[in-house]
């Protein structure tokens, strides 16, 4: 009777052991951060784009003295270079980001289109409007993108 005892405590240790053996313990994962050459690539592009959104004061003054062919110069110009820039760091955003990303860079382009067709009927509270939203839009897409690390 001992051999059996000790041949069917062995049999419950190696099964122990393999259950044991096949959880494995929750590792949690590192959240997703951003590689050096990431960010050196997102920063050649953000200063263009701080630019543009630190310019934007000229674009409201354009918008209020009625300046609808230099409103349409300056949209089709540096904000329209700047949305370019947008694109370019969007796939160097963290994959959670992209998408945000993305969304802004539609909702750019949606209110200078309307700021272009109120230029062109020449309706300064409809591009006032549409200008608040772009300055939002900007500042939006700048909270996604890392901070340098010099």
């Amino acid at each position: 009777m001992v051999p059996q005892r000790s041949i069917f405590s062995l049999i419950l240790v190696l099964l122990a052991t393999f259950l044991i053996s096949c959880g494995s313990p929750s590792v949690a994962a590192a959240p997703p951060t951003y590689t050096p050459a990431q960010v050196a690539k997102i920063q050649e592009y953000v200063p263009d784009i701080q630019v543009v959104r630190d310019r934007s004061e000229e674009l409201k003054s354009l918008i209020q003295k009625g300046e609808w062919i230099n409103v349409g110069n300056f949209i089709h110009g540096p904000i329209t270079e700047a949305r370019l820039n947008m694109t370019y760091v969007i796939p160097n955003l963290l994959p959670q980001d992209q998408p945000k990303a993305r969304q802004i860079t539609r909702d750019l382009l949606s209110h200078l289109v309307k700021i272009d067709q109120a230029a062109t009927v020449g309706n300064t509270s409809l591009a006032l409007s549409n200008y608040k939203e772009t300055v939002a839009d900007f500042e939006k897409f700048l909270q996604l993108v890392p901070e340098s690390s010099n």
